[in-house]
């Protein structure tokens, strides 16, 4: 099922699951909050796959990617001519995933510049590829993780404000290890049966 690959049972873990169950089938846009090391795309993965388009592309990117114009061809795609022959085009993965998901990686590091061309992205469906001058029309789900308050980062001047408050309407916070001791035996029950296969050995 969506949770196979969560492995874990106490409350906390519960909790965060029952959120998703409820928030995958809306297909909202959906921000994830939590430590470096806590699973976040694993849990973007459980969103995408519970829900009506589990069938179609689920696509990451990780948003400190530099420099910035690779970053945004690789978003929003890249329209470029070719003397003689038009225009080479080349889809960015927001309309690659088609009506699938696109992870975005610890959104906190997109460039202002970047966020602003996001913001568009979700509030009007469409994106301008880089180069090009006719807008394409989005369908893709946005899933955002961060390690970092936003809403600290938009009193800084770092986070565009209403991309924020787009984003911040269904979040998720995703519990670090040290709140699920309980789960940690199922934890390493899991590991040593996974690598003792891997490597053909009995622990």
């Amino acid at each position: 099922g969506e949770f196979s690959e969560v492995i874990g049972s106490c409350a906390a873990l519960r909790q965060v699951q029952e959120q998703i169950r409820k928030v995958a089938v809306t297909n909202a846009n959906v921000l994830l909050v939590g430590e470096t090391g806590t699973g976040k795309e694993l849990f973007a993965r459980s969103i995408h796959a519970a829900g009506p388009r589990k069938d179609e592309h689920f696509l990451a990117i990780n948003c400190g990617t530099r420099p910035e114009e690779l970053l945004e061809s690789q978003l929003f795609g890249t329209r470029t001519a070719v003397p003689g022959h038009g225009q080479t085009v080349e889809d960015g993965l927001l309309l690659h995933a088609g009506e699938g998901t696109v992870f975005l990686d610890e959104i906190s590091n997109l460039p202002l510049s970047t966020q602003a061309k996001l913001l568009r992205a979700i509030e009007y469906g469409e994106v301008l590829p880089v180069g090009g001058s006719e807008p394409q029309q989005v369908r893709a789900r946005i899933i955002a993780s961060t390690t970092r308050e936003l809403a600290r980062e938009v009193a800084q001047d770092r986070f565009h404000e209403d991309l924020f408050y787009r984003l911040d309407g269904v979040k998720i916070q995703i519990p670090p290890l040290r709140d699920r001791i309980d789960d940690i035996p199922e934890l390493v029950e899991y590991f040593v049966g996974k690598y003792s296969r891997q490597m053909r050995k009995r622990v």
